[in-house]
């Protein structure tokens, strides 16, 4: 099969699909690798690296879509890469649907075999390609979100763990999955006052296990959240529901219960958002003053440390890669980690959550192939 990788093209975008010991197994394994020139380079991979590993450097992205069966990216295509892709192509990438549904429609109408890391899922429920990007989003959130606590930069002029004699900051995380984990871990660590919340009591059980006595948590709902914001110097969003739009779990008027200067760090931006307020905002423009609280909405949080997030990407899709490449599309759709990663195929949806999300006719995966 002829793999292409090529160069990310959205803004502040540093990541890379594929590292060079990737396109050593691909090639390995009997199969073309194509890299376009530089897409590596903000990753710290060069030409020569990909060379040494078998790759074959081409320098337009043109060539990578005209030639190349199954494509590798990071983030979802933009508009004048969609122009490229064609009919029962293979892309392999974020996708987030559920909220570009002018993405979707462009996938449907040219009938792209479209696989999303973020709903390929195993058989213990696990999402293991979102997982490492979670991690790293989880933690930069906290580092970001203490930044924009500081007054230069429009927030209240707080420091998270505070000093001896004066308060800490109140932390409040909506979703206690592993963006919400990782990010309570952080701020716990940095001496805040972090509160959790979740709609699921085993899991709020697990972490207060595993937590430290500055971390508290409670039951996700209306009534609790709107307390809880009002104490809040610095609010997480971090639920997620799989494949589907992010909930709204800040309408407008709660943030007028907030003080002013506090600040939203919307991770799930990517589905959407949690806040009604949220909009995506990218690395070079992060924040908008929104009812006087600060949002901070990027939509690719681990691109800002591209060597520490393309290396936990790629170690997690490269066996997936492999499979589909070895395989070819039917046979490695026999598993059904990957099958739950079709999302389109065909010009028809395959995953029930974005079918519903989108308010489009649902297609089983059997019948698409």
């Amino acid at each position: 099969m002829i793999v292409g990788v090529p160069k990310e093209l959205k803004d502040d975008e540093y990541r890379v699909a594929l590292v060079p010991s990737g396109a050593a197994a691909l090639t390995r394994a009997g199969h073309t690798v194509l890299v376009q020139s530089g897409a590596g380079e903000g990753s710290n991979v060069s030409n020569r690296d990909y060379q040494a590993s078998g790759a074959k450097i081409v320098p337009h992205a043109k060539e990578i879509y005209q030639k190349a069966q199954l494509v590798l990216k990071v983030k979802e295509p933009l508009k004048e890469e969609v122009q490229h892709l064609r009919a029962r192509q293979i892309l392999f990438t974020f996708f987030h649907f559920a909220a570009n549904k002018p993405l979707a429609l462009a996938m449907l109408r040219r009938k792209v075999t479209c696989i999303a890391y973020e709903t390929v899922e195993d058989k213990e429920g696990q999402l293991p390609i979102l997982i490492p990007m979670s991690e790293v989003a989880g933690r930069m959130a906290v580092q970001e979100g203490a930044k924009y606590l500081e007054k230069p930069t429009r927030g209240k002029g707080v420091l998270l763990g505070g000093i001896p004699g004066v308060a800490p900051a109140n932390v409040l995380i909506l979703g206690g999955g592993v963006v919400g984990a990782n990010a309570a871990k952080v701020a716990a660590g940095l001496g805040a006052v972090v509160t959790v919340m979740d709609l699921n009591l085993n899991r709020l059980r697990y972490l207060e296990d595993i937590s430290p006595k500055n971390v508290s948590f409670l039951m996700s709902n209306e009534h609790n959240i709107a307390e809880a914001i009002a104490r809040a110097d610095l609010t997480f969003c971090c639920a997620l529901i799989r494949g589907a739009r992010s909930p709204i779990l800040i309408p407008r008027w709660m943030l007028k219960k907030m003080k002013p200067g506090s600040v939203i760090v919307d991770v799930a931006i990517d589905q959407g958002g949690c806040a009604e307020t949220s909009r995506p905002t990218t690395h070079a423009a992060p924040v908008f003053v929104e009812e006087r609280i600060v949002h901070y909405c990027v939509t690719n949080i681990p691109g800002a440390v591209p060597i520490t997030s393309t290396y936990g990407l790629t170690n997690a899709t490269l066996p997936f890669a492999l499979e589909i490449a070895n395989r070819g599309l039917r046979r490695a759709l026999s598993d059904p980690a990957l099958a739950r990663g079709l999302n389109i195929a065909g010009g028809k949806i395959a995953y029930r959550s974005l079918a519903q999300a989108l308010n489009f006719p649902y297609t089983p995966i059997q019948r698409i192939l």
